[in-house]
């Protein structure tokens, strides 16, 4: 697969994070020729922190995650993922499939099945072959190797045209801490948590409850501020991991670890954005002015969900009158007379009009690049929010038309 214009130049060298070890495999479970198979192992004392979709719809192995996510639990944890098969709306035999492949991974590896965290992504409404995953445990048990964290990444892929890497190297009393993390996700894409699939480790020492609660924190500025299609999947989920085998232990004080994580969860969160299903650009929009933090993101993603806004842009039309347009359907506070656009740093719109400086070609131009900013000023209070999303293209149509076929 072609990769998106949009795309990395390439795939970024992850460090070792002590304490995981990783592997992949080819179960068949729909693609054919690939690892679609990833399970990563991580050492006793590892604290595991989560946040998940709100879908009503959610998952079977979501469901399970969310029960097991802050349980008291001793010795090592798994994490095991499929790719080509969500397991979703699948009834009963969905939390069969879940209850089997997390039992084989525990007993494979030794652990309590509480300890043992699985994600499904691919296709809604049929049963998982999970008997496939099941028989690849003993090989993925024998070849976990702690550099394996590249080939993690590729595994967990669906519509992805590249694997979604991050990583953060800190210094905390004197000693290095480590932050790398792997990200899948295309098409499905307006997180109402978290992320498609993510998943973050470190070799600092943290303990549960303080990191549950920096990644929930964290996922509302970087994860939830994302979008492609406006559509909320049944999967989405994001692990963190802390293994403490840099014997550095972090607490909420340290804002130095909190920015490095925060970090590594935007760039997955806006390289999921730039492998968005057939995008051309990236669009960052920024609210300003508003009477409420609540208020700037409710406009910000209604721009960045509008399809015309992003059909515009992707026809790279400057056309400002959608952007009115979102922002007065979205439900939250704004003055129609106190409006002011800029695309860029080209000021297109003020006091609720076009700006007198404002000259069409310039806007024009602009358009044509790839990572394009949109600003909007409400102008009624002091409060704000980025979003990021992409264009919309007959790309996007042409994957999901023939998804399943």
């Amino acid at each position: 697969m072609t990769p998106s214009p949009l795309a990395p130049a390439r795939f970024p060298e992850l460090p070792v994070i002590d304490g995981v070890r990783f592997a992949t495999a080819a179960a068949g479970v729909r693609y054919q020729g690939r690892d679609d198979v990833m399970l990563a192992l991580l050492a006793p004392g590892s604290a595991v922190a989560g946040v998940f979709t709100r879908s009503a719809t959610r998952a079977a192995p979501v469901l399970d995650c969310q029960n097991k996510i802050g349980l008291p639990a001793d010795g090592g944890a798994a994490i095991v993922v499929n790719s080509g098969n969500a397991n979703a709306f699948t009834g009963r035999e969905g939390v069969v499939a879940t209850e089997a492949i997390t039992a084989a991974v525990a007993d494979t590896l030794g652990l309590d099945p509480k300890r043992v965290f699985s994600s499904s992504t691919g296709v809604i409404g049929e049963l998982l072959a999970y008997d496939r995953i099941v028989g690849c445990l003993p090989d993925l048990k024998h070849r976990l190797d702690p550099g394996a964290i590249n080939s993690a990444a590729a595994a967990i892929m669906t519509t992805d045209t590249f694997a979604k890497g991050a990583c953060a190297e800190i210094e905390i009393d004197g000693k290095t801490v480590r932050i790398a993390g792997m990200a899948k996700g295309s098409g499905m894409i307006s997180p109402d948590m978290a992320t498609m699939l993510a998943y973050i480790f470190t070799d600092a020492a943290v303990d549960q409850n303080t990191l549950q609660t920096m990644v929930g924190q964290l996922s509302d500025v970087t994860f939830n501020c994302i979008t492609v299609d406006s559509d909320t999947s049944t999967s989405d989920s994001v692990l963190v991991a802390a293994t403490g085998a840099a014997q550095v232990r972090v607490t909420q004080s340290h804002g130095v670890f909190r920015d490095a994580l925060h970090a590594v969860m935007l760039d997955l969160a806006h390289q999921v954005v730039r492998d968005g299903e057939g995008a051309s650009k990236f669009i960052e929009i920024a609210v300003l002015g508003a009477k409420s933090t609540k208020d700037a993101h409710t406009h910000a993603m209604s721009i960045a969900n509008s399809p015309l806004v992003k059909t515009a842009v992707a026809g790279e039309d400057p056309n400002w009158g959608r952007v009115v347009m979102a922002i007065g359907k979205s439900g939250a506070v704004a003055d129609r007379d106190l409006l002011t656009i800029r695309f860029g740093d080209i000021l297109v719109a003020e006091n609720g009009w076009v700006a007198p400086s404002y000259r069409e070609d310039e806007a024009a131009a602009y358009m044509k690049g790839s990572n394009l900013r949109i600003a909007v000023d409400l102008g009624i209070g002091a409060h704000s929010a980025t979003v990021w999303t992409c264009d919309l293209t007959h790309g996007y149509i042409e994957i999901n038309a023939d998804y399943r076929s």
